[in-house]
């Protein structure tokens, strides 16, 4: 016959940490509130749940690379008109359309928020579960370009595969040579329909030649990206320079 004196040792083995720490005090619940056995096994069940899964959302946050700080709740929708804010709380909100692989880019001038959107976005993503990445355009090529040196390439492509959504952030500063963009477009094409892509650019489709030397290059990849994509302009003046004139201008008046 089974003894309960084993069973703080079997959840112990089993890495049950929640139900490990919390049996007894429920066991106390059950028998004060005349709980069914079934009903004791629910609650140490459901907070064992619940601290496994915020513990797979802190872990992958940290992995994410998320810039910190960037959320929806410190983005001022106010600044920035042409900015829908139902729109993007409703793609931080939906995890469909990175299930079904679809994209987002992300134009507008330097200094608007569209990293700060994008994180934001994704942040509200990888609570609901989403895998996500964020890393520089100029980072990944490098590290693209030294794998593909190493033929090792596709196995890069692969692991980046694992995460459901990418974020390409400053995709208009990559430099215009055939061997960063080939890599680049490797990456698009592979991604296609199988994974989504979160692009930031400051530079329109219509500027993308600056960016692909090959303009049928040029035009596959704008082709891929907007096939399944949602499209965001953002227009106005640079946070950064609108921080300065006011810092300019307050220092007027008390001079």
């Amino acid at each position: 016959m089974p003894n309960a004196a084993t069973l703080p040792l079997l959840l112990k083995q089993l890495a049950f940490p929640s139900m490990y720490a919390n049996w007894e005090t429920a066991a106390k619940q059950a028998e004060k509130n005349h709980w069914s056995y079934p009903e004791y096994l629910t609650v140490l069940s459901d907070q064992e749940a619940v601290i496994r899964q915020q513990k797979r959302i802190q872990r992958h946050l940290k992995e994410s690379k998320l810039p910190p700080g960037k959320t929806l709740d410190s983005y001022d929708f106010t600044a920035t008109q042409s900015v829908n804010a139902a729109q993007i709380t409703a793609l931080a909100d939906n995890t469909n359309w990175v299930s079904q692989a679809n994209n987002v880019v992300i134009f507008g001038p330097s200094g608007v928020g569209k990293t700060h959107l994008a994180s934001a976005i994704a942040h509200r993503l990888v609570q609901q579960g989403v895998r996500s990445l964020f890393v520089s355009t100029t980072s990944i090529v490098q590290k693209l370009q030294v794998a593909r040196s190493e033929y090792k390439l596709q196995e890069i492509i692969n692991k980046l595969a694992r995460y459901p959504l990418l974020i390409l952030d400053d995709f208009g500063y990559v430099k215009k040579s055939e061997a960063e963009t080939s890599v680049l477009f490797e990456l698009i094409a592979q991604r296609y329909e199988t994974c989504s892509l979160l692009i930031t650019s400051n530079q329109a489709f219509s500027e993308w030649d600056q960016i692909f030397p090959d303009n049928v290059m040029a035009v596959a990849a704008i082709d891929r990206l907007v096939h399944h994509a949602t499209i965001i302009n953002i227009q106005g003046e640079s946070y950064r320079q609108k921080n300065a004139k006011q810092k300019i201008g307050g220092d007027k008046v008390k001079s």
